[in-house]
């Protein structure tokens, strides 16, 4: 199969439909990762460096400062919504395909305005990388931070996740984990010989139930947070008293903590079940004091909001690196089957990039 070229001279709804119609559900980046570094390399005013099936593309202008902008090239598994096309609905255009919320038109306009934008008013560093759809341990921002955290340095990040072309700051932090009850194996035909470890769940499903989130203002964004249970296991047989049941639990917390107070947080309402962390990924502030956030949010116009959903920003902030999320694309429509961006949305997000980098 041939090589896919990408024109960046295109306009960006085009580089997002050549995005979209290249293979690269996670784990099969490869080919997306050459059509982006064959790209990028024509421009003179970038150096290019490939780790892995990332593409990392910086100026050297002598700015004072620098500024990140990083984009996933991965997708969530095609069903059926490839090849793209554009289509008109309530007399507003859409681009339809996998991966054009999430996060190709982000992608495309990064793309496109990292070769032609060759004297910002900042040195920029723009990253385009694998894996993010998976889990956090294969993230390639995980690696490049362990093994090369140069690459990922600024004075201000911006991740190009699909926010209707608002700026978003900061997110939740995620914390999964496994809640467990134990009892006795007995027939259930002689059930008071044994103990029901199902039903020892379900004060912990009561307190669940009855959980009432909290909203949690963070340097003047409202962050909604989420306790619920997303999994439930337990049972042997049709004619077995269960020995042991499980409750899969999800807390979405605010950036007013880490992820180990949220853990706290946690054990203290559930103090008698044993208790396994499966997944931790800590919050992130919303980044919008620094004065380079505050020029963005001035030049791309609008009031920000806070990201409910955890993102690549808390990586930079765990570097100290202020971050927002900032692109195209309904966050609603992300994964979905009928996922599809508006294409307005697109010209939006390169307007506004392209006049904060320009100080126009």
């Amino acid at each position: 199969m041939p090589q896919p070229v990408l024109d960046l001279t295109a306009s960006s709804i085009n580089i997002t439909r050549a995005l979209c119609d290249i293979p690269s559900e996670s784990g099969r980046e490869g080919q997306i990762a050459d059509a982006v570094e064959a790209a990028v390399r024509q421009a003179e005013h970038l150096e290019v460096i490939r780790d892995g099936d990332t593409v990392i593309a910086r100026t050297h202008l002598g700015r004072d400062q620098r500024v990140v902008l990083a984009g996933h090239l991965d997708t969530v598994p095609i069903v059926g919504n490839v090849p793209s096309h554009v289509e008109t609905i309530d007399d507003r255009e859409y681009l339809w395909g996998r991966g054009s919320v999430d996060m190709k038109a982000g992608v495309a306009v990064q793309l496109k305005l990292a070769v032609e934008l060759s004297a910002p008013l900042v040195d920029v560093t723009w990253i385009w990388y694998d894996h993010e759809e998976v889990a956090a341990e294969l993230n390639s921002l995980s690696r490049i931070a362990r093994t090369r955290p140069e690459l990922l340095a600024g004075d201000f990040a911006i991740l190009g996740e699909p926010t209707s072309a608002q700026v978003e700051g900061g997110c939740n932090g995620s914390l999964r984990v496994e809640l467990r009850a134990f009892g006795t194996r007995a027939h259930s035909g002689r059930a008071w010989v044994g103990e029901n470890a199902i039903h020892k769940l379900a004060p912990a499903l009561a307190v669940l139930a009855d959980y009432q989130p909290k909203t949690i203002d963070v340097d003047g964004l409202a962050y909604r947070e989420g306790l619920n249970a997303v999994g439930i296991t337990g049972g042997i047989a049709g004619n077995v008293i269960p020995d042991e049941g499980m409750i899969h639990v999800n807390y979405r917390f605010a950036p007013d903590k880490t992820v180990d107070e949220a853990l706290e947080h946690v054990r203290d309402l559930f103090p008698d079940m044993e208790m396994t962390v499966v997944d931790r990924a800590e919050s992130a502030r919303p980044g919008l004091d620094a004065p380079l956030a505050q020029q963005f949010l001035a030049a791309v116009g609008g009031q920000a909001k806070p990201k409910y959903g955890w993102t690549d920003v808390a990586r930079f902030s765990a570097l100290g690196v202020p971050a927002v999320n900032y692109g195209p694309g309904d966050p609603l429509k992300a994964h979905t089957d009928d996922e599809r961006c508006a294409t307005d949305e697109i010209r939006a997000c390169e307007t506004g990039l392209r006049r904060w980098l320009l100080g126009e």
